[in-house]
């Protein structure tokens, strides 16, 4: 089969098809979303014919032999640690979720890493109804979702974005304010939600209420953090920075994104679409922070 592969750039290999195991099925993907993480972080020693890609949506085609997920022919939105970037995926049937016809394939790919991420992130910080919380790196693929689930959850939404024209939309979405830069923020927050790391991370944590609680998702800024916990009248007497990961099996938060996206309940910005021959193009516009949301590509199977 087809797929992309770091050899050593982001190119086209021919590799043999996945062989599934009994609890996986095999996927024909339709189409796969990139995230910032697997392109700017990716090991520099990757394996030849190794597969990367994290999410992907597509057809069963082969329904997994131990009998559980779904049958042949049902569409699908999938996520694993790699094996999306191809024309063939196995996957495990605890990490998929059903698609109904009413939902586009391509914004379903958007949904695994990016929207599973920003909904375990909200259910941490616990209960937010009437509390401010504070969405960093708001216009990425992340922060928009959390955006949006932050404010289905209660909280008072305060986005931050990096320019005026990134935060256009936010509060559609959701967002009670926006800010450009957590240093420019007035008050105090419960809760962050923290995409970009960096000065970022510490501009938060020094706007924390007593006992809040920042969330650390994301490295967007490729920078350390540097924190002086001892500057008077900025900080937080007991807050916290949480190192926060996403954790597995997907299969059920997916079926419940997938659900407010077809109820039309979820709003999913594909800022870059194109056919998975521009990946290189797509993932050189998505680590200069040009795409605005998702970098969704269509997989076009070789005749």
């Amino acid at each position: 089969m087809r797929a992309l592969t770091f050899t050593p750039d982001l190119s086209f290999e021919t590799v043999p098809d996945p062989v599934p195991a009994p609890s996986q099925a095999l996927v024909q993907v339709s189409a796969f979303s990139l995230n910032f993480g697997e392109i700017a972080f990716r090991s520099p020693d990757a394996r030849p014919g190794h597969v990367p890609g994290w999410d992907a949506a597509g057809v069963v085609v082969q329904p997994a032999a131990d009998g559980s997920g779904p049958a042949a022919g049902t569409r699908v939105v999938t996520f694993g640690w790699s094996g999306a970037w191809a024309e063939l995926r196995a996957v495990d049937t605890a990490e998929l979720a059903v698609v109904p016809g009413t939902v586009d394939l391509g914004q379903a790919a958007a949904l695994p890493v990016a929207g599973v991420t920003a909904l375990q992130a909200v259910r941490r910080l616990g209960p937010v109804a009437g509390r401010r919380v504070l969405v960093t790196g708001a216009s990425g693929g992340v922060g928009r979702f959390a955006v949006q689930l932050a404010a289905r959850a209660g909280a008072h939404v305060i986005a931050s974005a990096g320019s005026p024209a990134r935060a256009a939309g936010l509060p559609e979405l959701g967002a009670a304010e926006i800010v450009i830069g957590p240093e420019n923020l007035r008050g105090r927050v419960y809760g962050v939600l923290d995409n970009v790391g960096g000065p970022q991370l510490a501009q938060a944590f020094y706007r924390l209420e007593d006992d809040g609680v920042v969330m650390a998702i994301g490295r967007a800024a490729r920078e350390a953090t540097v924190i002086d916990f001892e500057l008077a009248g900025t900080r937080s007497a007991r807050g916290r920075i949480e190192n926060f990961n996403v954790t597995a099996p997907f299969g059920a938060d997916l079926a419940h994104l997938v659900g407010l996206l077809a109820d039309g309940e979820l709003d999913v910005r594909v800022g870059l679409r194109g056919p998975w021959d521009r990946a290189r193009e797509a993932a050189e516009a998505l680590l200069s922070r040009r795409v605005a949301g998702k970098a969704v590509l269509d997989v076009r199977r070789a005749s």
